[in-house]
């Protein structure tokens, strides 16, 4: 069974099924036992947690029965899932390793060999969060440090991915996406060197000079301080267009020749919200699947959103910086095993070799697959090829079922309620 706690609490059994975990109070005192990460957390400290000062008359038995609930919910979901909540003095354990928080710190930890390789991992590590850590609970006592603590390294693999992706050459596509995490985050130096750098690799020298000035208006104003040694040098090295900062070289690939997405026939109707919440998702993820029953419009916002990214005036920069294009692949009449033969054919790329996934992952460009639930199995396999050669692709598929590989983004669409 998976838990997980980077976003809202969610819990899902081990094929994937969403499993509900029922009444507050139960969600309340599963939320805590993660946050200790496996840790017994004190009897004492739990009924605090749970009924926050104002305990029933009986607490002890009232704790009792609310851990009798979760075990409950737990093995109704999965058999033998009530093991899972394990008596261990002085209180009570969650033992299971299986926690979202777990695998993010694991990844984020890694060592890699190159900046491919670990922006890679990091991208998936950071494709885990689905909101602030325990949303639900977020100002309750027991969930404010581990929170901070997980917001944190979040905020630190981002700036790690930010530097990776800055010596791979991806400067363009770094603006936009630091800009905003820069504003929110003014006094952290290792992120504004990283936007620093990132415009001035994209030509905008002016704009890096201007964004060093804040900072130090900044430090000075609130801090009394002056910007760090890293800060200054690099200050001065833009000053100077010390060659150091110069956009590392990027092999040149032939260009795609790839037919442009169908023009979408009617407007978007009841969605007015959801091109632009699955464009901010593929700012975060390499991966975002759209995913409900059939009809329910999935292929109509997947349209949208290759049409919003391929206009040249697009208001939005969420999906901007696609240089090699948008490639779209309608995999309903493709069999099994033809899925990359349909790819690599509507990508415009040679026939089909083992350096197929290598000739699509090095691209800035959107690869929109829709209808995979024909080829559940090939198209996961066939993506996870190319999420694992590169960083720089995105991938937009649509499905009545998740493609279930590591770093997959879901956007699940529910049907538009009928007028009056």
């Amino acid at each position: 069974m998976r838990f997980g706690v980077l976003g809202p609490l969610e819990v899902r059994t081990d094929d994937d099924r969403l499993v509900r975990v029922p009444e507050l109070k139960v969600r309340l005192l599963l939320s805590a036992l993660l946050a200790a990460g496996g840790r017994p957390v004190p009897a004492a400290r739990l009924i605090r947690d749970l009924w926050d000062g104002d305990p029933p008359a009986d607490p002890a038995a009232a704790l009792r029965a609310k851990v009798s609930q979760l075990r409950r919910a737990l093995d109704d979901a999965e058999p033998g899932g009530r093991s899972l909540v394990a008596a261990r003095a002085p209180g009570y354990a969650l033992a299971s390793d299986s926690v979202d928080a777990h695998r993010f710190e694991a990844l984020t930890a890694r060592t890699e060999p190159g900046p491919a390789p670990r922006a890679s991992v990091l991208t998936e590590a950071l494709a885990l969060w689905r909101g602030p850590a325990f949303a639900d609970f977020a100002d309750a006592p027991f969930a404010v440090a581990a929170a901070t603590r997980l917001e944190e390294r979040r905020l630190a693999a981002r700036e790690d991915l930010a530097e990776a992706r800055l010596a791979l050459g991806e400067h363009r596509a770094l603006v936009a996406d630091l800009t905003d995490l820069a504003a929110r985050h003014p006094l952290r130096e290792r992120l504004q060197a990283a936007l620093m750098r990132a415009l001035y690799g994209s030509g905008r020298q002016h704009e890096a000079l201007q964004c060093y000035d804040r900072v130090r208006n900044r430090l000075r104003d609130e801090l009394g301080l002056d910007p760090g040694p890293g800060l200054a040098a690099l200050h001065q090295a833009i000053l100077r267009q010390d060659p150091s900062l110069d956009v590392p070289a990027r092999p040149p690939l032939a260009p795609l020749a790839a037919a442009r997405p169908p023009v979408p026939r009617t407007e978007l109707i009841g969605r007015d919200t959801e091109p632009d919440a699955v464009a901010a998702a593929l700012r975060e993820a390499r991966l975002v699947t759209v995913t409900g029953p059939g009809g329910v419009g999935k292929t109509r916002l997947a349209l949208e959103v290759a049409a919003r990214a391929a206009a040249p005036d697009s208001d939005s920069d969420a999906v901007s910086g696609f240089p090699d294009g948008i490639v779209f692949v309608e995999m309903a009449g493709v069999a099994p095993d033809r899925v990359a033969e349909a790819v690599t054919a509507a990508a415009g790329l040679p026939d089909l070799d083992d350096g197929t996934a290598d000739g699509l992952a090095g691209r800035r460009a959107l690869l929109v697959l829709d209808n995979c639930e024909h080829a559940i199995g090939p198209a996961a396999e066939f993506v996870d090829a190319l999420l694992a050669g590169g960083t720089d692709l995105r991938i937009l598929a649509t499905s009545r079922e998740p493609l279930a590989i590591t770093g997959e983004h879901l956007h699940p669409l529910a049907p538009l309620e009928l007028p009056p």
